[in-house]
């Protein structure tokens, strides 16, 4: 098959495939499914599930080499985003969201939804992604960067307003409004007639204990 050829467009595949991460985020995700279908086994030897890497969550990332890779496949999915999906120069994402908190928070969550959405057995999840995942984050993305950083990047509007609010006399001026707050606040206490009690039955030595919800002491039935 022969392929016609325009010099002002030279040939190109008409839609680019979604990047794929790296072997370690990878793994990382192979982890996280044995976390969520595993054996208790294979969740076992995972250790403690809190600690696992979650690409969605940068923070969670603390191997440096890991993190890296991170950054690399967030940069060719905002440059695939860039290419796929945007044609009106308002719905760019910059070259500088890396100096974008708020960009590579929503980054990092947006290309893990799209390679979900993409490992699906049918459209349902890319369907979904179409319609909310990504018309969201680009509503956000007008909303908040406006026409700021269009020639290069531009300085932290809400720097002064940060720096004011960390500031240590508005520190101490919302201690006190903390303090003062608690100082006002009188604890509830409970009728002791309207105690919660939790009843717990040993089957096997025909026994029973109360336990007081509002105290946690355990008392004997036959006492009450």
């Amino acid at each position: 098959m022969s392929i016609t050829t325009d010099p002002q467009f030279p040939p190109a595949p008409m839609v680019r495939p979604f990047p794929e991460p790296g072997r370690g985020l990878a793994h990382c995700y192979r982890e996280l499914h044995l976390a969520a279908n595993g054996t208790a086994e294979q969740k076992k030897a995972l250790g403690d599930l809190r600690m696992l890497p979650r690409p969605w969550d940068p923070t969670s990332i603390r191997e440096p080499r890991l993190r890296r890779e991170l950054w690399t496949w967030l940069d060719h999915v905002v440059a695939w985003l860039n290419v796929e999906y945007v044609w009106d120069v308002i719905g760019i994402i910059p070259p500088c969201w890396p100096q974008h908190p708020h960009l590579v928070h929503e980054i990092a969550v947006l290309a893990d939804q799209r390679r979900r959405a993409g490992l699906g057995f049918t459209s349902d999840a890319l369907e979904e992604w179409h319609r909310y995942c990504l018309p969201a984050f680009a509503e956000r993305l007008r909303t908040r960067l406006k026409d700021h950083c269009e020639d290069g990047h531009s300085d932290w509007p809400a720097r002064g307003r940060y720096n004011r609010h960390s500031a240590e006399n508005a520190l101490q001026q919302r201690d006190t409004a903390f303090s003062n707050d608690e100082a006002l606040v009188k604890p509830t206490r409970r009728d002791p007639s309207e105690t919660l009690r939790l009843h717990l039955v040993d089957t096997g030595h025909l026994t029973t204990e109360v336990v007081d919800l509002e105290t946690g002491e355990i008392l004997d039935d036959h006492n009450e």
